[in-house]
């Protein structure tokens, strides 16, 4: 697990995709370690969200009813990251050969493990501010809107640092790890020479390379697939809800099929605008 908490310190901190590390078309990190990672800390963002049903229900003889919640969204968050990354990884795959990338399958599961690491330390930081909402508020849909919210920025994030480690092991792969040296009795004029200067190194995770700009068609291809793991990974919070529980209906482990989490979301949207304006 150590290992683990400094290779995601690495990747947060930019160290970990640098382009020195990435010339030989590879991302090298421990993803076993990081897979167990996420589930702890996905582990630990559920429990700040089932705390908001603990709270509700303290005082009610359905105190039960808030731990079994608890427990289901310890479970379920962590069930929601690894689902969506099973589901997604095959596209993301092809996706990536389509741009004429040398990335093995090992090499690209191992960059969405990455991907995935940045989500949850990013949610699990947000774990905090989560359980002080739910200590301070008895609303519902603003508990459910603030989750959304807050999945929204980590899935953004993530997405981010995916999209720019690609385009960084593409710029990798185009640049030599090394250059040749010209001979001696070969070289007439020094000044004619082109110098080999590999392009400046960003100094974080998500910094763009502003001289080397990602092809238009590179550019389509990975957005087409940021739309495919944003509708999977929110189709499958709706599958696998609730996550905090509604104070007013019993405990279930999963509600019966119906609806979408688009309109799942405009409905809470309602709710809460409606109820804040009698």
């Amino acid at each position: 697990m150590k290992n683990a908490i400094r290779a995601l310190d690495k990747i947060l901190r930019g160290d970990a995709t640098r382009l020195p590390l990435l010339q030989q078309g590879t991302f090298d990190i421990p993803a076993g370690g990081l897979l167990g990672l996420i589930v702890v800390l996905s582990m630990v963002y559920g429990a700040c969200m089932g705390l908001s049903a603990v709270i509700t229900r303290w005082s009610d003889p359905t105190r039960n009813m808030g731990f079994q919640q608890l427990g289901a969204s310890v479970v379920k968050v962590p069930a929601l990251f690894l689902l969506t990354l099973i589901i997604t990884f095959p596209s993301l795959y092809v996706f990536n050969a389509l741009i004429g990338s040398r990335l093995t399958v090992g090499a690209m599961l191992r960059l969405l493990v990455a991907a995935m690491s940045v989500m949850l330390a990013l949610l699990s930081s947000f774990g905090p501010i989560v359980a002080f909402f739910a200590a301070s508020t008895t609303s519902y849909p603003f508990m459910v809107l603030l989750n959304v919210i807050v999945f929204a920025i980590a899935g953004a994030m993530g997405l981010a640092f995916l999209l720019q480690t690609l385009h960084r092991l593409t710029i990798a792969q185009l640049w030599p790890p090394t250059v040749a040296a010209v001979p001696e009795p070969f070289v007439e004029d020094e000044s004619t020479v082109p110098a080999a200067t590999p392009p400046p190194l960003p100094s974080g995770a998500l910094d763009h390379l502003q001289d080397r700009p990602p092809a238009a068609n590179v550019k389509l291809i990975f957005r087409i697939w940021i739309i495919v793991f944003g509708l999977v990974g929110a189709q499958m919070s709706w599958v696998l809800r609730p996550f905090i529980g509604n104070p007013s209906a019993p405990f279930t482990f999963f509600r019966g099929r119906g609806s979408n989490f688009f309109e799942g979301v405009m409905g809470t949207l309602e709710h809460l605008f409606s109820a804040s304006s009698r």
